[in-house]
């Protein structure tokens, strides 16, 4: 009688897998790099769009806002970070309400890839998509308002802090949305607050009002790069002002991530 190969005793998790898990940081980077690469290809026009209304935004308040002062660095900064709002907000919103909403998401979880990969990365490449129209709009506003560009630097960590508080707040609502159309109408409304409490001077804004601002997580980012573009800019400030963004980010990605997790094992 042939003797039987012994295998070792029967595993109790089941048959093995087909494909070992990928690790968190290489899925985080492919997943990024695809979709930045898809965001340059068919977000470009829309890119133009949120840069062209920021700017827009700030030719219309030069009528009412004098330049150099501190209501003029209020509009300017509301302006660049509000294209972050735009596309790393709005248009992530309705990309994962509509992924939701057409089964896409049940391709992302038959990939061995991690829950926080997909979501952290979509995040970040919306996010990081925006530097472009950001730094135009604030060089644009500088010129408009005559402000010192000394502290346009503070541009580049406004982006990302700023951007994953923003996409992760959009990657939620685009998630947690029952139907595509709600999330595409909460993605306009978070736009719009990001718009009207972001842009206008503070000293205009009823105190109820900055109550409201104080939780939007762009807001912090507006007051960081206002403050940078002043005569004497408050460093401290600035930095206070920026890690509240970067803690805010890193809630509002765990919450993106959870609600990723969610949405894809219904």
């Amino acid at each position: 009688m042939p003797a039987v190969a012994d295998d070792g005793p029967p595993r109790a998790g089941g048959p093995a897998p087909l494909a070992p898990a990928a690790r968190l940081w290489p899925a985080l980077g492919a997943v990024y790099r695809a979709q930045l690469s898809r965001a340059r290809v068919a977000r470009i026009p829309l890119l133009f769009v949120a840069t062209f209304q920021s700017i827009g935004i700030m030719v219309l308040m030069r009528g009412v806002v004098d330049g150099g002062g501190g209501e003029a660095r209020a509009v300017v900064a509301g302006s660049a970070v509000l294209v972050v709002a735009f596309v790393a907000l709005n248009l992530l919103a309705q990309y994962f309400g509509q992924l939701r909403a057409s089964g896409g998401l049940d391709h992302y979880a038959t990939l061995p890839v991690p829950a926080a990969a997909v979501a952290l990365g979509t995040a970040g490449a919306y996010a990081s998509f925006t530097v472009p129209g950001v730094l135009v709009t604030a060089v644009s506003g500088c010129l408009l308002y005559q402000l010192p560009m000394g502290g346009l630097w503070v541009a580049l960590a406004v982006v990302p802090l700023a951007g994953a508080a923003l996409a992760g707040l959009g990657a939620a609502l685009g998630l947690l949305a029952p139907r595509a159309e709600l999330a595409t109408l909460c993605g306009q409304l978070g736009m719009s607050a990001a718009l009207l409490l972001g842009v206008l001077p503070t000293d205009r804004l009823p105190e109820p009002v900055l109550w409201l601002r104080d939780l939007l997580p762009s807001s912090y980012g507006v007051d960081a790069l206002a403050d940078a573009l002043g005569p004497a800019p408050d460093w401290a400030s600035v930095a206070g002002d920026l890690t509240v963004c970067a803690v805010v980010g890193v809630v509002a990605l765990a919450l993106a991530t959870w609600a990723y997790r969610r949405a894809a094992v219904r």
